[in-house]
């Protein structure tokens, strides 16, 4: 029983690890510094520090159902002061990467549904339609807080910062950022 369960915590860094930035799962000394460092760690349901000790306890449903990953700023102040050099953002990407491949995005952020709706504007026009995206976003998440969000809008598009019109780059532009994308995406990358 002890050798099953320790091939299935393998398994599972193995899939982190397999991924680019996953790799610093293997280094970390458990010293609570990211913890210590993160302005976001209280609104995470697991700390950095406890978010890698599931993973490495081969807790895959409870740390790729968290919320923790989803909450990191990307403000590095974790990575500047890791005494084993971990890069715990990358690593945070890697377990939101690995969190939206399974289908097992935390219900409490919205997160994920801006970074579906990015990626899909992204391929659909290879570039992005803000107001689109926003107007997305809001239809999957909270329609009423659109309503809120109007008067923004209104002046944003009154400035001319914003354009109804979804600008589109051309076939042959949208065909080679697919083939970088389907590159990317064969290295390890996500879409």
């Amino acid at each position: 029983m002890a050798t099953e369960n320790h091939n299935h915590n393998q398994t599972f860094i193995d899939e982190i690890c397999a991924l680019p930035g996953g790799e610093g799962i293997k280094v970390c000394i458990q010293c609570g510094t990211c913890t210590a460092s993160c302005p976001n760690a209280d609104r995470m349901e697991h700390t950095p520090s406890e978010l890698i000790a599931k993973a490495r306890a081969g807790m895959k449903k409870e740390v790729l159902s968290s919320n923790a990953m989803w909450y990191c700023l990307s403000c590095y102040l974790c990575v500047v002061r890791c005494p084993r050099g971990v890069k715990i953002t990358r690593l945070m990407h890697v377990l939101e990467s690995l969190s939206a491949r399974s289908g097992m995005n935390n219900k409490r952020t919205t997160t994920p549904v801006m970074y579906r709706g990015f990626n899909k504007s992204i391929a659909k026009n290879g570039r992005i339609s803000e107001i689109w995206l926003m107007i997305g976003y809001y239809l999957r998440t909270n329609p009423l807080k659109a309503l809120h969000m109007l008067p923004v809008a209104f002046n944003m598009f009154t400035h001319s910062r914003i354009s109804l019109k979804a600008d589109k780059m051309s076939p042959a532009a949208i065909k080679q950022l697919k083939a970088i994308v389907e590159k990317a995406e064969s290295n390890g990358g996500a879409a």
